[in-house]
């Protein structure tokens, strides 16, 4: 069995600033840290290497220095890794992102069995690459995993619903998005992380992948953020003494209503 696990290096949320000129996160001088639903995913994959044997592979789309999740991933168990990095990733919204990472999965194996994603990263909270890589790879999408058991070739999943829990059964192969009710990360060993550093993890260009340069980075986006800033602070409003008698306090709004022309 063969599982891949893709993660994403992202900003501490509470360092998190914006570039006003071109609407993207400034990532220079930022804290990374790796997506923390990511870690949900990665714990399910290994605990299929505990039970199955499973090998397990970490993938992350990113500039040079995001190979620091991959070793993360790396000490906590997870077999080898692969970066995908290149310009011409750059500026990629979540179809062309998710392009460029189904490139690089049919490279890996054009036949995983099993391909796990956090449910949503914290910095773009769109939940969308997950299943676009799906579409790309057409694998059968499970979203918002909370319990997986496999057999043979068979899956069983509960997942977390608003309404509730469902328990779907299919056949492998599959992209699973997982939540954080699935299980608790293991910790990363001193000796995995030992390993981990010495590792020899390959970087993957737009051309290692066979990837169409027009559908990749900003070129290959169908989407575009044309603006984003922080919502105004809220400021002012008037208290009314909730000890005052309902009558008098009703006459109290209506009136203040009536001054601001809403009623």
């Amino acid at each position: 069995m063969h599982v891949i696990v893709c993660v994403k290096q992202v900003p501490d949320t509470t360092n998190v600033r914006i570039n006003p000129e071109t609407n993207t996160l400034i990532r220079e001088g930022v804290e990374s840290i790796i997506n923390p639903y990511d870690e949900y995913a990665l714990e399910e994959a290994l605990k299929l290497k505990d039970k199955h044997g499973a090998r397990v592979t970490v993938i992350t789309m990113g500039p040079p220095q995001a190979d620091i999740v991959l070793r993360e991933a790396m000490a906590r168990g997870a077999d080898d890794g692969v970066l995908l990095t290149d310009r011409a990733f750059a500026g990629a919204d979540t179809w062309a992102t998710s392009y460029a990472i189904a490139q690089a999965i049919k490279k890996i194996n054009p036949n995983p069995d099993l391909v796990f994603f956090g449910k949503q990263a914290i910095d773009g909270d769109t939940a969308q690459v997950g299943p676009g890589v799906s579409e790309f790879l057409n694998y059968t999408l499970i979203t918002y995993v909370k319990a997986l058991e496999i057999k043979g070739d068979t899956f069983i999943v509960e997942t977390h619903m608003d309404e509730g829990t469902d328990v779907i059964e299919g056949k492998l192969p599959a992209v699973m998005t997982v939540v954080k009710e699935a299980s608790t990360p293991r910790f990363a060993s001193l000796g995995g992380w030992m390993i981990a550093k010495k590792a020899d993890i390959p970087k993957w260009g737009a051309n290692d992948v066979n990837a169409e340069p027009a559908l990749c980075g900003l070129n290959g986006s169908p989407t575009k953020v044309v603006k984003i800033f922080a919502p105004p602070v809220k400021t002012g409003g008037m208290r009314m003494d909730g000890r005052e008698e309902p009558k008098v306090a009703v006459e109290a709004i209506i009136k203040l209503l009536q001054d601001k022309g809403v009623a």
